[in-house]
């Protein structure tokens, strides 16, 4: 009989936005850099036994998980910026301290660039993310930041108000 492996949740990455050709091995060998890989895994669709574009590392301590996140976040891979984030929270239980909105973009900002500038100010609760028109994908011209702690919110806002932020 198999027997059944428990996870440490604390010490576990989400892994997202990933390219179809990832497998478990590549990843593996990606995050390997950041620190000491437990186990990879990469749900399978049942019928057609692809990757749903999405994965889960477990590292051997949950410093080495948040230094992944912190390193490898928006790193492209195939050409795909992933997004990784703890697997631990659980977003409908999550506090946010408070929720930006980042208006007036230049449609060249991205992602990567919001969490380049925004994270200085403090803990990120969840990734930027900029707005896109679902046909076009077009940016929108408007983003949300959300952080742990007003502080965070208050430093970003004294900071970042008015001021032009371009690729």
């Amino acid at each position: 009989m198999a027997q059944k492996y428990e996870r440490n949740q604390d010490a576990s990455i989400y892994v997202g936005n990933l390219d179809d050709r990832v497998t478990d091995e590549l990843l593996w060998e990606l995050m390997v850099q950041a620190g000491p890989v437990v186990s990879v895994h990469l749900p399978k669709d049942r019928v057609t036994q692809s990757t749903q574009g999405y994965g889960f590392v477990e590292f051997q301590t949950e410093a080495d998980a948040q230094y992944a996140v912190q390193v490898m976040n928006m790193v492209k891979l195939f050409g795909k910026a992933m997004r990784i984030n703890m697997s631990a929270q659980d977003r409908r239980t999550q506090d946010i301290g408070a929720k930006l909105f980042i208006g007036n973009l230049d449609p060249t900002i991205d992602d990567k660039l919001l969490y380049d500038t925004f994270g200085t100010f403090g803990a990120m609760v969840q990734m930027p993310h900029c707005a896109r028109d679902q046909v076009s994908g077009n940016a929108r011209g408007f983003a949300f930041v959300s952080y742990a702690s007003f502080e965070a919110a208050d430093a970003a806002i004294q900071a970042m108000d008015g001021q032009y932020l371009a690729n």
